[in-house]
């Protein structure tokens, strides 16, 4: 898993971000409730580069912010082929498990909440999508990632196998 991981740099990126979910979360104290919020934050520039960030403040445009920054530094790139993913690919991660299946192209974004959010950052145009298990937010998103790293398009497999790029369709 690891050594497929594509890091990509911030500089130079036209990023977007999109706010996935907002909690506000209860702290009980001897003098009262404290209230503070917790932003997960996906950010991509719709052409194949993603991230995605959690942000803790007492603030929510402060949580959001904070979300954004360390989405910046959580970037990966996603092959993407005719606007949607090169083949079929199920993850899990935690009670959150994801299945991402190519579409032609019209079909649009099928994908509920989360998954769409980091889906559309992607560049994503054409996809069908579906979540099992848990609908947590925060573990739906790192699924759908999971899911997104562990992409090959042709040249990454011909790469891997030693091959020529036509002996990988041609067997």
């Amino acid at each position: 898993m690891s050594g497929n991981i594509r890091k990509v740099k911030t500089s130079d990126l036209e990023l977007k971000d999109r706010l996935v979910s907002i909690q506000r979360v209860t702290k009980v104290t001897k003098g009262g409730r404290t209230f503070s919020f917790s932003a997960i934050v996906v950010v991509g520039n719709e052409a194949g580069v993603v991230g995605y960030g959690l942000g803790k403040a007492n603030e929510v445009t402060t949580a959001i912010s904070k979300g954004v920054e360390d989405a910046k530094k959580n970037l990966i790139k996603v092959p993407i082929l005719k606007g949607t993913i090169p083949h079929e690919q199920v993850a899990k991660f935690g009670g959150a498990s994801v299945f991402l299946k190519p579409a032609t192209s019209g079909t649009g974004v099928k994908a509920g909440g989360a998954m769409r959010a980091v889906l559309e950052s992607v560049g994503i145009h054409d996809v069908l999508a579906k979540s099992k298990g848990s609908s947590n937010p925060h573990n739906l998103v790192k699924a759908t990632f999971q899911a997104l790293i562990e992409l090959r398009d042709a040249r990454a497999v011909a790469m891997q196998r030693g091959v020529k790029l036509d002996k990988v369709f041609n067997g």
